[in-house]
């Protein structure tokens, strides 16, 4: 192997093994706790060696908010066999509310907090964002033109689903269902009957 070569092998396994680390800590103990000494604690190398393969935490947290959507894409991307689009709809409201529910952490990082977006700014666009919202407009699309729904613009459809299952799932991180005084699987099954109440309304 040329030493060109290899040396970005071993800079894309140390780039690998930082995030590896600071998905690992995040999950454990959340993003206000997770800095770059305590990734370099764990994986046994000084901050300054971090700081070679990414300029600030941010930049690690927008690789991690990245990996978080790739996962969110294959949940929904096993969708793609409903043949009806409005059936597809609503397994896609679904699958979003219990990738939710199940990734509280990741969701966080993806939909609620700012420190990723500050990094997207210096991107050409948000790839990952797009590639989540296309497939919503591509089955609302579907929908529309089987005459499924009651017929609207596209992009105010597709921002008013999405924002009503953003709104459940919000609720749900961030704890403010308690407010139901309900067990925890019963506060889910009425997060999931709203969404269905939501879909009923705007069947055609």
């Amino acid at each position: 192997m040329a030493i060109k070569e290899r040396k970005e092998r071993e800079k894309q396994e140390m780039r690998n093994l930082i995030i590896e680390s600071a998905t690992q800590l995040f999950l454990k103990q959340g993003y206000d706790k997770t800095s770059i000494r305590s990734i370099a604690d764990d994986i046994e190398y000084s901050p300054a060696t971090i700081y070679l393969y990414f300029k600030d935490k941010d930049e690690i947290f927008f690789v991690i908010h990245e990996n978080a959507f790739e996962i969110l894409e294959k949940h929904l991307r096993q969708n793609d066999v409903i043949a009806d689009p409005f059936e597809r709809l609503a397994a896609l409201g679904k699958t979003y509310i219990e990738f939710g529910l199940e990734n509280p952490d990741y969701y966080d990082l993806m939909f609620i907090m700012r420190a990723p977006m500050e990094q997207i700014k210096n991107e050409e666009k948000w790839k990952s964002g797009e590639c989540a919202f296309g497939y919503l407009l591509t089955t609302l699309s579907a929908c529309l033109e089987e005459n499924k729904i009651r017929q609207g613009d596209l992009y105010v459809t597709a921002v008013q689903v999405w924002s009503f299952v953003h709104g459940l799932v919000s609720l749900y991180v961030r704890e403010r269902m308690c407010i139901l005084m309900m067990p925890d699987d019963a506060t889910r099954e009425i997060l999931y009957n709203s969404f269905d109440l939501f879909l009923a309304n705007l069947k055609k």
